[in-house]
């Protein structure tokens, strides 16, 4: 099932860096003397370009109160499958819940059980990464650190009202893709129809609004990494697939988002972001069709994602060793040496089948090389008489894109 539509892009994909980071600041109690900046090492991003805020450190010596017994936590059992939770300790996932309460509820000061030895503002990352559907989070937060609590106060980018409206407009436009996939659909069709939808859906936009959570993305369908990545683990935890919210860094960007998947048992990485380039350096210098995907981003391995991502150090992100996903493998287009009459027969079934691209990707950089002259100046050509024969056309125009990254060729044709 798929969903496409032709638009304007906006933005250069590969050269611009996808934001998100959490500032948080501290009002030390209870004994402090002095100043003391707090700045927050961030997942992929920089603060101030995140939140476009001129902020000051600030630091009020205060007397410890007798904390209370925090009011309400999230139980555990909702909780409990959040990959980022499973990384904190016991200490700190008490304060998980209790913040994500204080969250969903939209308090604008949750009283945690962390004293000034604890970081509530690292829980709080941890929150973001496994809960997609806080969309009215900024991101941004304040804390009072007493002896024996902390008083977290985060900022919301909208009133209670406002939520309640984005999150009817979420809920259409998430019905929008995810009735489209049938009820006895596979673990790895809901994994590509996801993907499909939100690279033919959604522009690539640094200036979006919001461009941070899934409303962006699946609303106002204009985002960074960070939207369409959360909108993914949104829509596949709808579907009731394992998703990971990865951070660290991609090529020629400062910061990246992207997701890893759990498809029948086995670990995958997906990055919708990437599945939606913009093409530069056409041959021919036309525009190419803007709803082409490229399927290397989805559920792929470790090797070919480390090509160009990084993800962040210290993570333990589960191990993503298998190719048996590998979609052009899956669909015909993978090839293991250069064989020119099995492409080429291959080129001509497409052409007959009135497919407007073809696509012949190589399992080696070698392969490829010894494959792309031949295919430029041989059966390119030669397919192009079969369009020619077929279509009734004395001339036959055609656009070629070379992915040396990725071991792929791509010819579009003209019919006309």
């Amino acid at each position: 099932m798929t969903y496409r539509r032709r638009r304007q892009r906006t933005g250069r994909r590969k050269r611009n860096g996808c934001i998100f980071g959490l500032a948080a600041f501290v009002i030390l109690c209870a004994g402090a003397a002095t100043g003391i900046p707090w700045a927050v090492a961030t997942f992929g991003g920089n603060v101030t370009e995140t939140f476009h805020e001129n902020v000051e450190n600030a630091v009020h010596v205060l007397e410890a109160e007798t904390p209370e017994e925090p009011e309400s936590a999230v139980p555990e059992e909702e909780v409990a499958g959040g990959f980022y939770y499973q990384q904190l300790d016991e200490k700190n996932r008490l304060i998980y819940r209790e913040l994500l309460y204080g969250l969903r509820e939209m308090e604008t000061t949750i009283r945690l059980d962390a004293d000034r030895d604890d970081l509530p503002e690292k829980v709080y990352e941890a929150i973001l990464y496994d809960c997609p559907e806080l969309f009215w989070c900024l991101g941004s937060c304040q804390m009072t650190v007493y002896r024996d609590y902390t008083e977290f106060y985060p900022a919301y980018i909208c009133s209670e009202e406002d939520r309640a409206q984005r999150s009817a407009e979420i809920e259409a436009a998430a019905s929008e893709c995810l009735s489209g996939i049938p009820a006895d659909a596979s673990e790895y069709d809901k994994i590509r129809i996801v993907f499909e939808y939100l690279v033919n859906t959604v522009d690539y936009d640094e200036n979006a609004q919001d461009n941070q959570n899934i409303y962006s993305a699946l609303v106002r369908k204009r985002s960074v990494c960070a939207g369409y990545s959360r909108a993914v683990q949104y829509l596949l935890d709808r579907l009731g697939i394992d998703c990971i919210y990865v951070v660290g860094t991609a090529q020629d960007q400062e910061a990246h988002a992207w997701n890893i998947v759990k498809c029948d048992g086995r670990y995958y990485h997906v990055d919708a972001t990437f599945g939606d380039p913009v093409f530069l350096g056409a041959e021919s210098g036309e525009d190419l069709p803007p709803d082409i995907i490229y399927y290397d981003y989805l559920c792929c391995t470790d090797k070919q994602i480390l090509a160009d991502h990084t993800p962040m150090d210290g993570v333990p992100y589960p191990a993503c060793t298998s190719d048996d996903l590998n979609y052009y493998r899956m669909h015909g287009m993978y090839y293991d040496a250069y064989d020119p009459q099995a492409i080429l027969n291959a080129m001509n079934d497409s052409i007959s089948a009135g497919n407007d691209t073809f696509t012949c990707k190589f399992s080696s950089s070698e392969a490829y090389g010894q494959a792309r002259d031949g295919l430029i100046g041989e059966l390119f050509p030669e397919a192009a008489r079969t369009v020619g024969r077929q279509h009734g056309l004395e001339q036959v125009k055609y656009t070629y894109i070379e992915d040396a990254a990725h071991n792929k060729i791509i010819v579009f044709w003209n019919y006309q």
